[in-house]
C-alpha cells in the first residue's frame, strides 16, 4: 500500500521490547519479514488485515502500534525563560492562569536523578527570541551591588529588574508563543501545579501531595529567591519560594515581594524557619567560627549566584563583621543549588559555602549557624480559587508532612501553612 506520509508506528519498538526478530513476528503474523521491515521503516503503510496481525501478533491494540501524525494535539504556549534556538525542543507543560506555559527540557533542567518525561513537543518557534532571565538566575546582565549586599529595598535589582522583565515579556508575548505537540493527556497538565524555588524540601511536598492526591502533579522548578519571584510576576508559576531578609526592616520576605508586585495580590504562606550558615568540612578542621575566619585563615568559599538569599547571607555577614567583599576567596565557579554547595564542599572544590543544617546533616559536613531564615510560598490570589493549587496546600499541615521535614533537622516548622502575609 502507498506511503500515508502522515502514519506513525510503534512497531519496531513495542517488538524489540518483546524480544522478537522481524522474522519471529513475520512467521506468527503470517506476513513477510520484508513486509515487517518495510512497515518500521515508514516505507508503505500497512493493510487493515496486516495491521489486525501485527497487533494480534504482539498483544496490542491497532492503536498502540499505529496513529496519524495529526492526531496529537497542539496548543498555543509560552516559553518561560530563554527560548530554545531549535526549532524542535521537548517541554514541560502547564496551565498557569489564562495561558499554556511551556517550560524547556534543556541541560539540567532536563533532569532531577533520572531524566525528566516530556509533556510535548514544540512544532514552531516563529521568531523566538530568548528572556533575559532564566528560571535558575545567573549573575550576567544583573544589576550592580552594593559591596556587601542590599542597603535597601529601592536599592535592590529585584524590583526594576521585575519592571525591565515585564515589559520585555509583554513586547515579546507574539515573539514566544510556540506550538507544542501534547505528548500526554491534556487534562493531566490542566492539573499541574508549577513551583519555583530553592528548597529541596519541595521535592518531599510534591510526593506528599501526589501521594494524597494522585490526579495531581507537582512541577518544580530549581530557582533561587529573586529568580523564583521574577517568573511568578513574570506568569511562569503559580507559587514561588523564597527566603530574602530585609536588615532594615528585620522581615523576611515581605518587602521584596511588596515591591516587586505592583498589580497583582498576593499571600504569603510560610513553609518553616530553617538554619542557614557555613558547610564546612566534617570536624571543621579549618577551626572556621564565623565569616571573618574565612580571610584570616585564606579559606576557599563557594558563592551562590547574584539574587540569591545565600549570597545575601554572606554579603550582610561579612559586612557586619566589618569584612570587604573582595578579601574573602572565592571559588572560580558559581553554585546554583544548596546540593551544590554540599557537594563542592565534600569533593574539596571549596572549604566552605552557605547552606542550611539540613544540608549539612545530609552530606555529613560541620555547620557553623548564622541566621534563622523563614521561608515562605508566596502564591497570587487568584490562583488560590484552582482546585490543584488547593490540594497543594491542603496537605502543609499533615503531620507526615511534618515529620518529614523535622526529621531532617534544622527545620522549625510550628508555624507551617500559616498566612503571615497578603499583599495587596
Amino acid at each position: 500500500m502507498k506511503l500515508d506520509v502522515n502514519l506513525c508506528n510503534n512497531l519496531k519498538l513495542i517488538r524489540t521490547r518483546l524480544g522478537m526478530s522481524q522474522q519471529e513476528l513475520a512467521n506468527i503474523a503470517g506476513v513477510t519479514r520484508q513486509s515487517i521491515g518495510g512497515v518500521e521503516l515508514g516505507q508503505y503503510a500497512p493493510s487493515v488485515a496486516m495491521s489486525l496481525r501485527l497487533a494480534k501478533a504482539l498483544g496490542c491494540q491497532v492503536e498502540d502500534l499505529f496513529w496519524f501524525e495529526q492526531d496529537l494535539p497542539e496548543v498555543e504556549a509560552i516559553i518561560a525563560g530563554s527560548a530554545p534556538k531549535q526549532q524542535q525542543s521537548r517541554v514541560s507543560l502547564a496551565r498557569v492562569g489564562d495561558q499554556w506555559i511551556a517550560y524547556p527540557l534543556v541541560g539540567n533542567d532536563a533532569f532531577r536523578i533520572e531524566m525528566i518525561p516530556a509533556d510535548g513537543e514544540t512544532v514552531a518557534v516563529p521568531n523566538a527570541v530568548g528572556s533575559s532571565v532564566s528560571a535558575s538566575g545567573s549573575d550576567e546582565g544583573a544589576s550592580p551591588l552594593h559591596p556587601y549586599g542590599f542597603p535597601s529595598i529601592s536599592k535592590l535589582p529585584l524590583a526594576s529588574e521585575v519592571a525591565t522583565q515585564k515589559h520585555k515579556t509583554q513586547n515579546q508575548i507574539g515573539t514566544n508563543k510556540v506550538q507544542v505537540r501534547l505528548l500526554d493527556d491534556i487534562d493531566k497538565l490542566h492539573n499541574t501545579v508549577v513551583i519555583a524555588g530553592c528548597t529541596p524540601v519541595l521535592s518531599l511536598l510534591a510526593r506528599a501531595t501526589e501521594r494524597w492526591h494522585p490526579k495531581l502533579r507537582i512541577h518544580y522548578r530549581f530557582a533561587h529567591s529573586a529568580a523564583a519571584l521574577r517568573s511568578l510576576c513574570q506568569g511562569e508559576v503559580h507559587i514561588a519560594g523564597m527566603h530574602l531578609y530585609d536588615p532594615q526592616t528585620g522581615e523576611h520576605n515581605i518587602p521584596f515581594v511588596r515591591e516587586a508586585l505592583t498589580d497583582k495580590s498576593a499571600v504569603l504562606i510560610t513553609l518553616g524557619v530553617w538554619e542557614e550558615g557555613l558547610l564546612v568540612p566534617s570536624g571543621n578542621p579549618m577551626g572556621i567560627k564565623t565569616v571573618s575566619d574565612l580571610v584570616e585563615f585564606g579559606a576557599t568559599i563557594v558563592t551562590h549566584e547574584v539574587g540569591s538569599g545565600g549570597r545575601m547571607l554572606l554579603e550582610r555577614k561579612l559586612q557586619e563583621e566589618g569584612v570587604p567583599l573582595h578579601k574573602v576567596k572565592k571559588s572560580d565557579h558559581i553554585v546554583h543549588s544548596h546540593q551544590d554547595v554540599a557537594l563542592s564542599v565534600v569533593s574539596g572544590i571549596a572549604d566552605a559555602g552557605i547552606s542550611t543544617a539540613s544540608i549539612a546533616t545530609a552530606f555529613g559536613l560541620g555547620f557553623i549557624p548564622l541566621h534563622q531564615a523563614r521561608y515562605d510560598l508566596v502564591i497570587i490570589k487568584e490562583y488560590l480559587e484552582e482546585e490543584p493549587i488547593k490540594q497543594f496546600l491542603s496537605i502543609l499541615g499533615h503531620q507526615l508532612v511534618r515529620s518529614q521535614l523535622e526529621i531532617l533537622g534544622g527545620y522549625d516548622t510550628s508555624n507551617i501553612g500559616e498566612v503571615v502575609a497578603n499583599i495587596s
